[in-house]
């Protein structure tokens, strides 16, 4: 373990911080460029996303929060910079989903999952230098949620609004996804950034939602009988899908647990630590391929999509390893090695920096940036083996308040 804890800093202080600070910062038009392929060839007038902008403010931030080096706090100060004084909406509040080029707002929607990010990265950057500002726009940040997104009546949060915060036509994230109210996506990462804020604030109202948030992963989310969650559902919290992503499974085993640490209730940890295991060992029988691969998705048949995207294979890293943390079963501590080992082997790119999208698809064609292909998934997942194989640190996360 001691072994992967070294691998896992070297990745990240070698490869791949350096990749962002040394080819990801737009000089011509400001912030960052919006598009990067795997050669390093780019085309300077993609669009810029939020969740791109947002997952470098936080990648930043957690770095310069964990090393102290002040080259990480200019990356994030550019980052959040550029999201204040162009995303953001001065007039509704909130922020843009999509600007062009040189900053001029292309998509106006406010998608929660969006928002949630941006309340992530303003933690962990309100957390890393000190800037009241930066809490001050995050609690705001909820207020407008919670007015427009939350469903006081079944519970948890509609998809997407339009730009003025009324709910949209059209609900989808993404046109991958189904057009419906609410999806597991968006309550996951309004989980992770409500107990992100909640680390660095004391806020009941905060306190009250993240309480919520979990329960509602425990009973509506969660199915009890297969372990893995339901990805989408209607108003009436009706499933509506029956795929199977292996790679959320594994994601939202361990960030369940971490919401329950932070909020400090024991038996509702106790209930999230027994779910993670149980949805590990799911992931464990059913998701992962004999080279040691995370498969994307499946459904009753079985694989539909066998897929190895980068993102999935480092949540499994962090995933397995919390359960063997929390369990001490020794095999979830193997799949977390064998998971880090495939990565190594078939998402690493060695020769340009960075991680592929698709361990199957490593050519030029490729994007190493871009609207979804950030630096969140392999860094956090870095930073998260770091602090769990830290001699002497516990598994708990300790309050930054």
């Amino acid at each position: 373990m001691q072994d992967l804890r070294q691998k896992a800093e070297a990745e990240l202080l070698s490869n791949i911080l350096p990749f962002w600070l040394n080819n990801s910062i737009d000089d011509d038009h400001g912030g960052f460029r919006g598009q990067i392929a795997n050669d390093l060839t780019f085309d300077p007038h993609a669009v810029k996303g939020l969740i791109l902008n947002a997952r470098i403010l936080w990648t930043f931030s957690k770095a310069f929060s964990v090393y102290r080096y002040p080259v990480y706090l200019v990356a994030a100060r550019r980052a959040y910079e550029y999201l204040t004084s162009f995303f953001s909406d001065a007039e509704f509040g909130g922020l843009y989903w999509m600007l062009d080029f040189e900053g001029r707002p292309i998509d106006t929607k406010k998608r929660i999952y969006g928002q949630a990010f941006t309340i992530y990265a303003l933690a962990e950057y309100a957390y890393a230098s000190g800037e009241s500002d930066a809490l001050t726009r995050a609690m705001r940040l909820v207020g407008q949620i919670e007015s427009a997104a939350h469903d006081p009546r079944r519970g948890g949060y509609f998809e997407t609004c339009e730009r003025d915060w009324t709910l949209a036509a059209d609900q989808r994230l993404s046109e991958v996804d189904m057009d419906e109210k609410r999806s597991m996506n968006t309550h996951l990462h309004l989980l992770e950034a409500y107990a992100a804020l909640l680390r660095v604030h004391e806020d009941p109202a905060v306190r009250l939602r993240l309480r919520e948030l979990i329960e509602i992963f425990l009973h509506r989310i969660l199915n009890p009988i297969t372990h893995h969650f339901i990805l989408f559902f209607d108003e009436r919290w009706r499933p509506r899908s029956k795929k199977i992503s292996f790679g959320h499974d594994i994601e939202g085993s361990w960030l369940l647990c971490e919401a329950a640490e932070v909020l400090g209730d024991a038996q509702l940890l106790a209930r999230a630590r027994q779910t993670a295991v149980e949805m590990a060992q799911a992931v464990c029988e059913q998701g992962i391929d004999a080279d040691g691969g995370l498969l994307y998705e499946a459904d009753a048949t079985g694989i539909i999509d066998a897929a190895k995207h980068w993102w999935p294979q480092a949540e499994a890293v962090v995933g397995f390893l919390n359960a063997g943390q929390i369990s001490g079963q020794p095999h979830f501590l193997r799949a977390a090695e064998r998971s880090w080992a495939f990565i190594e082997e078939q998402i690493v790119d060695h020769v340009h920096g960075e991680w592929f999208s698709l361990a199957s698809q490593s050519g030029a064609d490729q994007e190493k940036v871009g609207p979804w292909k950030c630096p969140y998934h392999n860094s956090r997942t870095c930073f998260e083996v770091m602090r769990r194989l830290d001699a002497g640190r516990p598994l708990a996360v300790a309050s930054r308040q």
